[in-house]
């Protein structure tokens, strides 16, 4: 991002922890499956698993008895599921739950709506952290944005999201936006800046966010974001 011209976001302070989303379900089990987690004290194993989003990473854990969880991580899926589970019943359930993870996926997609939608939460966003001082003459999602989450121009006070936002949680869509919004005062990244943008109460949680899955995507065969 440069400070003048357009202006747009990526990563700029220090990995921070790194958040995630998923989903979670009770697998049936048996009682013979229940005894040997328990007098399992073997640690956690990790292998690949191919389904329909892509590679997944399954953790087997001996203390884990009957649920599956499943939740994206530095942009990777990880599913994680009993040890004492066969072949057949890993391959159901990874299967499932990544199933799972889409449909909450598509469902955020939909709630997030279009740009007339993203337009107004910007102005809402606005008044509720920035005074309602900035108000962009439009957002829009645009599907050309691979290195950057949102970039604006502060000279015609338009702004654009990456289309990758669409899927992840809402309250890192509303930071990426604040950080946009704030672009319209400051276009640098000075203090003034960093406490417009401080203002948004979750600013830290979406960060680590979003560096998580930066960090994901530039790992060796690290999954890529839908776009």
């Amino acid at each position: 991002m440069g400070a003048t011209g357009d202006v747009g976001y990526r990563a700029l302070v220090p990995q921070r922890p790194h958040d995630r989303s998923g989903a979670s379900a009770d697998a049936p089990s048996s009682g013979s499956s229940r005894r040997r987690a328990a007098l399992s004290g073997a640690p956690a194993k990790v292998h690949a698993h191919t389904s329909e989003d892509g590679v997944v990473e399954v953790r087997r854990s001996p203390r884990r008895r009957r649920t599956v969880t499943a939740y994206r991580e530095h942009g990777r899926t990880v599913v994680l599921i009993p040890a004492a589970f066969s072949p057949a019943e890993e391959r159901r359930w990874v299967d499932q739950m990544v199933a799972k993870l889409r449909r909450q996926e598509e469902r955020r997609r939909r709630s997030l709506g279009g740009d007339e939608q993203l337009l107004e939460r910007a102005a809402t966003l606005s008044a509720a952290h920035l005074g309602g001082g900035p108000l962009p003459v439009s957002v829009r999602w645009v599907d050309n944005q691979n290195r950057r989450w949102g970039s604006c121009t502060p000279a015609d006070g338009t702004i654009r999201l990456s289309r990758r936002l669409q899927g992840m949680p809402e309250y890192v869509v509303d930071y990426v936006l604040v950080h946009e919004l704030a672009h319209l005062v400051e276009p640098g990244h000075g203090p003034a800046f960093w406490e417009l943008v401080g203002r948004y109460p979750l600013a830290e949680r979406a960060l680590g966010f979003l560096e998580g899955v930066e960090l994901g995507a530039a790992r060796p065969g690290g999954a890529q974001l839908p776009d």
